[in-house]
């Protein structure tokens, strides 16, 4: 079946004041929607697994590579926000105690990864995700790549949290201004479902679905 735009779990407008209502229908009704069409396109209607589709995306053609990426990106994006009020401001469980042992803090964390989306030159992601051995790591990506991506992503593991770093994300707002965009997400980010998604699924060796 072909891949289908998916409904965001809120209003275009419940990310204000930090992401605003018109970069939200935009990034999502246009660049969004962009990115399943050119995959439908690419794939031909042919059966794909979109996770095995991020898996391959070294060997498939660019048109797959990034609206595969793009579709997949973003379709977790969207569940990684929420409303202010509605999510846990922080990690709990198991997940903040494996940030704590890997970087000091839940702030040391966000500092790093911070860091990694500042990092990336141009358009990109950044990365919160589990590697192969279990543990945490913080990397970034080029264009619509993901960790998913092996042979792509300088680190190879299971994204549980990703931050968008494309100009189109947080321009009509912050302009230039990358390092606010970055800080300022950290108040919409749904704790709840990266904790969900990591301990079903990352921790058992799984990709998160869409």
């Amino acid at each position: 079946m072909p891949f289908d735009l998916p409904s965001l779990p809120y209003d275009y407008t419940a990310l204000e004041p930090y992401i605003d209502t018109q970069t939200m229908h935009l990034h999502h009704e246009m660049h969004h929607k962009a990115y399943v069409t050119k995959l439908n396109d690419a794939l031909k209607d042919q059966a794909s697994d979109i996770i095995q589709v991020q898996r391959t995306a070294k060997d498939a053609s660019p048109a797959v590579r990034n609206n595969g990426g793009g579709h997949y990106n973003h379709s977790l994006f969207w569940r990684w926000m929420a409303p202010v009020g509605t999510s846990n401001t922080a990690p709990c469980g198991l997940l903040k105690e494996n940030i704590e042992r890997r970087w000091g803090s839940v702030d040391a964390m966000k500092q790093k990864f911070g860091e990694a989306a500042l990092a990336r030159f141009g358009s990109g992601w950044a990365w919160l995700g589990v590697k192969p051995d279990g543990t945490l790591d913080i990397v970034s990506t080029a264009n619509q790549d993901n960790p998913l991506m092996e042979g792509l992503a300088e680190v190879t593991m299971t994204p549980i949290l990703g931050l968008d770093v494309w100009e189109h994300a947080y321009y009509l707002k912050y302009q230039n201004r990358r390092p606010e965009y970055i800080e300022k997400w950290w108040n919409v980010v749904n704790w709840d479902s990266v904790v969900q998604g990591y301990e079903e699924f990352a921790l058992k060796g799984h990709a998160i679905p869409i």
